[in-house]
């Protein structure tokens, strides 16, 4: 799998650009202020963009949602219960006196329990976990004929760390809920791609994250 992840200013959010080395297809998750930096990366590696997809949709992961639709065509993928948060985007920008270009509306709902996505040889498989807000999903994806990976966590999961919980629509017994039925159930070795900060595993997080602690 071709990985490539950038972060900008002023939230440095990870941005992330997956893409299968056979078909070129590719797919990028929560595309935020580092979207040039996205797209000079798909112009580059010479890939096709077959989808847009949103953790969630607080501003740091939407704000570029624009810039990559106009780029690439590709059609963006949101979970209906952050539906509201998203279609708020521009005012929770201003919130932090900043500016963005208002979203582009989802073109399609996460089927959570349904057929995976497809991009290329690789699966990606959405997960429901609740908590940061009403509608967020990790993504966990592996090569065909694989258990998975590696999963892409937003703001769910992080290195030594979980989700902020204080903004509207968090729950931090429904984060806390989230985390250890869908995201420690999956294997030790699964590598963890947060929406801040660096990669992690499964296996570190059950064993050292401060918040999973029984």
């Amino acid at each position: 799998m071709l990985l490539l992840s950038h972060a900008a200013a002023p939230f440095y959010k990870n941005g992330y650009l997956l893409g299968c080395e056979t078909t070129r297809e590719a797919v990028v998750i929560d595309p935020g202020d580092e979207a040039a930096d996205l797209i000079a990366a798909i112009a580059r590696e010479r890939l096709t963009v077959k989808f847009i997809l949103l953790t969630h949709a607080h501003v740091d992961h939407v704000s570029g949602v624009a810039r990559l639709k106009a780029a690439t065509g590709a059609p963006v993928g949101l979970h209906r219960d952050d539906l509201p948060l998203y279609n708020a985007a521009v005012a929770q920008g201003e919130m932090f006196g900043y500016r963005i270009d208002p979203p582009p509306p989802p073109d399609f709902f996460f089927e959570i329990g349904g057929s995976p996505l497809w991009i290329g040889e690789y699966w990606i498989r959405v997960i429901h976990t609740p908590g940061h807000s009403p509608g967020g999903v990790c993504f966990q994806v592996g090569p065909t004929g694989s258990g998975g990976t590696d999963v892409f966590a937003g703001d769910t999961l992080f290195a030594g760390s979980i989700g902020r919980t204080d903004l509207p629509g968090g729950d931090y017994a429904a984060l806390i809920r989230s985390i250890r039925s869908e995201l420690l159930a999956l294997e030790e070795g699964t590598g963890v791609h947060p929406g801040h900060g660096p990669r992690t595993t499964i296996g570190d997080e059950r064993r050292s994250n401060p918040f999973l602690q029984d």
